[in-house]
């Protein structure tokens, strides 16, 4: 197969509602996308990103008037997040109706639902004749696509199109809300940080994780994600390298290491900088054969939270 790259909406969203699947960018990360009206096409997903079954999708939409297309009922709280993030890096949890697939939710009586922000995005989405279930645009468990070139690098050959856009914005995946019970639940931390969320809806807690015999409600909880090939080190601030690896590793932080012959490093001015190039850095020291990449934790507040989350998934997947 061909994997047509095109800067027009109009083109990859003929290719969506043919039956194909069709990576687009957002705010967050890129997306591959399939309308949930071709249930053939999602199980393509599926074998193109080598995903799990059983690994829910979420579903997007254009416009937040739309979520009555795949949910069957819609918190008061629900409302509230809709209101206020909603187009966005959010995701909420919500009762599906019937229009959604079981292939979507992973059997689930629940479906994901985001209404992204990006312009493209949203250029694409309201040309689609149904809404769009869409994971990142990577091979599984890879590091997520930030740009359209590592969308090609991974999944050449295994894509319709692709819709090239510009870099991600945020760069870490969305926050996940589950408001399908009665209290609701983050259950991945990304730029819609718990802080801003209790200001909406103060009831909101937090779960580091699920029961374990409980099914995961949304992407990311059961298998490991974001990692590159080279082993992922945390390191608190001020901690040293061991400098038998320096010469093969790479570093990056929000302060300089303590280190003197790395082969990459990369400072990041704030957290903002560190979310929106993290995975890109990732990918590049996959390219320069790094077999060690040292990650400093920052501050596990705000959108720090989310980065200290996306390197703690990265260093166990090794």
């Amino acid at each position: 197969m061909q994997t047509v790259i095109t800067d027009s909406p109009e083109e990859a969203a003929h290719y969506l509602n043919e039956g194909g699947i069709v990576a687009f960018p957002t705010e967050t990360v890129y997306g591959l996308g399939a309308a949930i009206c071709h249930p053939e096409a999602i199980e393509r997903i599926f074998t193109a990103k080598g995903r799990p079954g059983d690994n829910p999708l979420i579903v997007h939409i254009a416009d937040p008037g739309d979520l009555m297309k795949v949910a069957s009922h819609i918190s008061s709280d629900a409302k509230k997040l809709v209101l206020h993030f909603f187009p966005g890096p959010l995701t909420l949890v919500l009762k599906k109706n019937s229009s959604v697939p079981d292939s979507v939710t992973a059997g689930l009586d629940t479906v994901g639902v985001r209404c992204p922000s990006n312009s493209d995005a949203n250029a694409f989405l309201k040309l689609c004749r149904c809404p769009v279930a869409a994971p990142s645009a990577n091979r599984s468990g890879r590091p997520s696509s930030t740009k359209w070139s590592a969308v090609l690098e991974d999944l050449e050959g295994k894509v319709d199109c692709i819709l090239r856009g510009k870099p991600s914005d945020i760069g870490l995946e969305s926050t996940i809300v589950d408001c399908s019970g009665e209290t609701p639940l983050l259950l991945r931390t990304g730029a819609v940080t718990i802080e801003k969320l209790q200001a909406v809806v103060p009831s909101i807690r937090t779960a580091d994780s699920l029961r374990q015999h409980e099914p995961p409600r949304c992407p990311g909880l059961k298998y490991p994600h974001y990692a590159p090939d080279a082993r992922v080190v945390l390191l608190d601030t001020g901690e040293r390298i061991d400098p038998v690896t320096e010469r093969n590793s790479a570093y990056i932080g929000l302060s300089l290491p303590a280190a003197e012959r790395l082969a990459l490093v990369k400072q990041c001015h704030n957290v903002d900088e560190y979310a929106r190039v993290l995975f890109d850095f990732f990918r590049l020291c996959d390219s320069r054969n790094i077999s060690i990449i040292y990650c400093q934790l920052p501050p596990a507040e705000g959108l720090g939270r989310a980065i200290c989350d996306r390197l703690t998934r990265a260093a166990s997947g090794h």
